[in-house]
């Protein structure tokens, strides 16, 4: 059973994300069906990927009808006030990083307090921060803002998870710590976007050794 403050995040994390998935969506001119679906897909998956890994046996999201309605206020809200096409992308995005944040922290929790160790809490919580918003690229038929060399992202979700699993293992995890935690993961990974920090490629090419020292701390 979640505490308030985990349902809380919980159901923060699902808002966000599902509002960069009906961003998505709106973008790409999916009808308002489409919409909801991809919302739903986006800030259900990680929470469902997690709750299957743990042996919770059925998941949050389908034991409780209260995780079905951030999805839906977020395909409303979009479809309401989501008028500006060029905004779509900024929005999306921070919307993502809202929601990743929040999720590398109540994955990580739940991970422990279901008899997890520490280093495989923090691997679970990176896997139900960045879960949701694979499922949502794949899709929509999106390269994964997973597999871009652009922005720090799957180390920004790893940081939250593993900064939450070593603030629960020493007794200092609490709302505050969590918030805290939050604001530096969206915070690096808004900064990361600005400013264009790349990590390697998988394999570097001739020539890429100059480019990657140029691109860190080059803003905008």
């Amino acid at each position: 059973m979640l505490t308030w403050v985990q349902l809380a995040m919980d159901l923060a994390g699902v808002f966000f994300f599902a509002m960069s998935g009906s961003l998505l969506a709106a973008r790409r001119r999916f009808d308002i069906v489409g919409s909801l679906m991809l919302g739903a897909c986006v800030g259900l998956g990680g929470g469902i990927l997690r709750d299957l890994v743990i042996g919770q046996g059925v998941p949050h999201a389908f034991a409780s009808p209260v995780y079905l309605l951030p999805p839906v206020l977020a395909t409303l809200l979009v479809y309401r006030f989501a008028a500006s096409e060029h905004r779509y992308r900024n929005a999306l995005t921070a919307f993502d990083a809202a929601g990743m944040a929040l999720f590398c922290i109540s994955g990580t929790q739940i991970a422990l307090e279901a008899g997890l160790n520490p280093v495989a809490s923090a691997v679970l919580g990176l896997i139900s921060a960045v879960g949701g918003g694979v499922i949502r690229d794949v899709v929509a038929n999106e390269d994964p803002q997973l597999f871009h060399p652009r922005g720090l992202y799957a180390i920004a979700a790893l940081l939250g998870a593993g900064l939450t699993s070593a603030a629960a293992s020493v007794g200092w995890m609490n709302a505050w710590t969590g918030l805290g935690i939050a604001v530096l993961v969206f915070a690096l990974r808004m900064l990361s976007l600005y400013y264009r920090w790349e990590i390697p490629l998988a394999a570097r090419r001739p020539g890429e050794r100059g480019r990657e020292h140029r691109s860190v701390g080059t803003a905008s």
